[in-house]
């Protein structure tokens, strides 16, 4: 197979149709550039230059080589400056997991960070929940995931994003029923929707500790997985909900939204892990950017 070295010396000498300027051209001596472009054509298996004493020409064979092999000049040129700007952290591709409820604040919030520091990042989002994406970090199949916190893993790297509240959901038609800042004490036998303890391990587990701290036991009558089909059940009027605070940007018709006391004030968190052994540069950028954004 021939060398990107054989390609170049071809295409100076197409380009030039002197074997001495494109020599110079190429800072080397015309016996060496001949050799170059006997051994391409060698491994082309035709002609591809008629050359005599006075005069270079294309032959029909070189005439057709000419544009790809200047294409795969230019290729190779760019990717060599692609892989240059990638080290240096000017460009480069991140695949980020996220569950559903951080796709609604957070998400965008940090994507666009991310391409106000890196303009040429290209990437890959894809929602999952936690224990998914603690498996496709486990995989390799992505760099980032923004989640709940998860059971400790030997082999990632886990940062606190920060924590928020909760609110409680309301059917519209009942909310005068209810006061303006709720605690949990008032869930006390009302009908509640309770998150999956299998879908929505993370605050099936959170809710139940909260409301056996405030000795409360309202009256579960539905585990759901999703937070925007609680909100659905909610306006129905089937029970009511807790949801964390960055939900509220749904916006969903027929429920109203009361923020809730609750021990601790903020206790929902958020997480950000990726694998120790990636070496991704773009986890940098990720965490410079993390660091940088505004506190709410």
């Amino acid at each position: 197979m021939f060398e990107l070295s054989q390609i170049r010396c071809f295409v100076a000498v197409a380009e030039e149709l002197h074997f001495s300027r494109a020599a110079e051209r190429l800072n080397m001596t015309q016996p060496p550039l001949s050799r170059q472009i006997r051994l391409l054509e060698h491994h082309v298996g035709t002609q591809l230059l008629d050359r005599t004493s006075r005069s270079v020409a294309l032959t029909s064979a070189g005439r057709a080589f000419f544009p790809e092999a200047a294409r795969m000049l230019r290729l190779a040129e760019e990717a060599a400056t692609t892989a240059r700007r990638v080290a240096k952290g000017e460009q480069g591709t991140l695949s980020i997991g996220f569950t559903a409820t951080l796709g609604y604040g957070l998400l965008p919030d940090l994507v666009r960070g991310l391409r106000q520091a890196v303009p040429g990042l290209a990437l890959t989002l894809k929602e999952l929940v936690t224990h998914e994406q603690v498996e496709a970090l486990d995989a390799g199949s992505l760099d980032l995931g923004l989640m709940r916190p998860h059971v400790a893993h030997p082999e990632l790297e886990t940062l606190s994003l920060g924590q928020e509240g909760l609110l409680l959901v309301l059917p519209e038609r009942e909310a005068a029923q209810w006061p303006q800042r709720p605690s949990l004490a008032a869930l006390q036998g009302k009908p509640f929707l309770m998150y999956s303890p299998y879908e929505a391990s993370y605050f099936h587990r959170l809710l139940q500790g909260c409301l056996e701290r405030a000795e409360v036991k309202p009256d579960v009558v539905e585990y759901v997985g999703q937070i925007h089909t609680m909100q659905a059940l909610v306006s129905s009027g089937l029970g009511v909900a807790l949801i964390p605070e960055s939900a509220a940007r749904l916006q969903f018709k027929g429920v109203v939204l009361r923020r809730i006391r609750t021990q601790p004030a903020r206790p929902v968190e958020t997480v950000v892990s990726w694998r120790k052994d990636n070496r991704n540069p773009m986890i940098e950028v990720f965490r410079r950017v993390v660091t940088d954004r505004p506190q709410g």
